[in-house]
């Protein structure tokens, strides 16, 4: 090998600028392409775990059915204090109406859930209150032969809703 040939494999030891920038621009693409992924992830790993404080209304509610067929109208019914006052990491409120159960995202709650609600809707079996209530979440149907109550206000933003919350 000449003294050219040597000085040439001398310099071809690193990257070149070029190259450098093809695999940045690579990893900016891969990069830009997962975060909405991780985001999504992030926020429903929020509301399943805001959701465990709704299991505190479940049972009053589910008990009030059991025993009169009608379900309490709000939060004092249940023993629950004023919904600004049941509140969770996540939550900023949680209120009782007509027998569903409304959570408010707030407090250290991501930002695209922030402000928004979701609720919990029990489902019954008119006229046979033996029949143990289902929890219906969000835009999810009611069970076969069951009957929904209350009203849904969940404007929670699907792409993020568990799945158990999302419609059928």
């Amino acid at each position: 090998m000449d003294a050219r040939g040597a000085q040439m494999a001398m310099h071809r030891k690193g990257f070149t600028l070029v190259e450098m920038m093809v695999v940045l621009a690579i990893i900016a693409i891969l990069a830009t392409l997962a975060l909405p992924s991780f985001q999504s992830s992030f926020v429903r790993s929020q509301i399943i775990e805001a959701v465990k404080l709704v299991d505190i209304a479940k049972r009053p509610i589910a008990a009030a059915w059991a025993a009169s067929g009608e379900l309490p109208p709000d939060n004092p019914s249940v023993g629950l204090p004023a919904p600004d006052r049941v509140v969770s990491t996540h939550v900023s409120a949680m209120w009782v109406e007509n027998g569903a159960i409304h959570m408010r995202f707030g407090n250290k709650a991501h930002g695209m859930i922030h402000g928004k609600t979701l609720s919990f809707r029990p489902a019954v079996v008119e006229g046979a209150q033996v029949v143990p209530v289902s929890w219906v979440c969000g835009h999810a149907s009611a069970p076969q032969k069951m009957t929904l109550r209350g009203t849904n206000r969940t404007d929670v933003p699907v792409n993020v809703l568990p799945l158990n919350c999302k419609a059928d």
